[in-house]
Order: structure tokens, then C-alpha cells, then sequence
């Protein structure tokens, strides 16, 4: 028997943007290699270096959150401008190992210009490549008629829930 069908939701989901990034592992690895304490302390903030050389492959997790910090500007717009340093944007783990974004300075600035609520981030890697994914989020927005009607159709055709993001015009 196929789940029930629930009724549109009050709100939506309100994506402001997305950003991906892969990076080749052994690059971040002559980075560090090359330009040592300096490069590390340019790009991750004490927290992330700590987290990073704690664990068995260093360079994996320093891969993987230079490809977060790549994701997250690409889902701002905004690129490395508008008064954005490398170490404005954090990625800590809740204690279950989620990533979690911590924003401060021109980052924090352009989150809150943009009415960004929510930055989420995936992070992968392994020996050859890291990759992650960031979605903005803004404040949920109620949907209109037209969106109401295209969410219920997907969901039929679905037969299923379905979880549905729709950007606010």
C-alpha cells in the first residue's frame, strides 16, 4: 500500500543558492607542503587545524573543508570579494559528525545582506578527492496557488511524500 499523500504544506522551502566544489587531495597536500604554518593559517581558522591534524588523514579533512569553504561562496554569489577572508567561514561537527557552518566577519555581513537563515553543507573525500555542497537558505516563504497545485501534482505522480524546494520569485 503506497504511504498517504499529506496536504500541501503552509510554507516552503526558500533556496537562495548552491554551490559545489571538488578539489584533488594531493593539490591541498603541496600546499601545505609547500608553504607550511603559513598557507594553514591563511585558510583554516585554529579550530579546523586542530580538528584536521587530529585525525589519520590530514589532508583528506583539509581537502574537504576547502572544498566546503568553495561550495558555501559559490552558494553566497559572491566569490572571494566583497570583504570575504578564508578564515570567515568555519566548518565545525555537530557531535554526531555533521558538518556545521560558522560564519563571522564579511561572510556573516553577506549572509545577513542576502536574508540567508540556513547554510547546510555536505562533505565527501577520499584518498584522491574531496568534494562538498552547500544550500542558502532563507526564510520558509507561504506557497502561491500556482506552486500549491505543481507541489500536490508532483506528489501524486510520486505516489509518495515528496519534499520539494521552490525558490521564491
Amino acid at each position: 500500500m503506497k504511504d498517504k499523500i499529506p496536504s500541501t504544506p503552509e510554507t516552503i522551502m526558500n533556496v537562495l543558492g548552491i554551490g559545489t566544489d571538488i578539489i584533488e587531495c594531493l593539490r591541498i597536500a603541496h600546499m601545505i607542503e609547500r608553504h607550511g604554518e603559513l598557507f594553514i593559517n591563511r585558510v583554516y581558522t585554529p579550530h579546523e587545524i586542530r580538528y584536521c591534524q587530529s585525525r589519520k588523514q590530514a589532508t583528506q579533512h583539509f581537502a574537504g573543508r576547502w572544498a566546503a569553504k568553495e561550495a558555501i561562496l559559490k552558494a553566497l554569489g559572491t566569490g572571494w570579494r566583497k570583504g570575504i577572508s578564508w578564515r570567515d567561514i568555519e566548518i565545525r561537527n555537530d557531535p554526531g559528525g555533521k558538518p556545521v557552518v560558522g560564519l563571522r566577519g564579511g561572510a556573516r555581513d553577506m549572509v545577513e545582506k542576502l536574508g540567508i537563515r540556513e547554510m547546510l553543507v555536505s562533505i565527501s573525500h577520499c584518498r584522491s578527492h574531496a568534494t562538498a555542497y552547500a544550500l542558502a537558505l532563507g526564510a520558509e516563504v507561504p506557497p502561491t496557488p500556482k506552486r500549491k497545485e505543481l507541489l500536490h501534482a508532483a506528489r501524486l505522480s510520486m505516489g509518495t511524500s515528496l519534499g520539494v524546494a521552490i525558490r521564491a520569485p
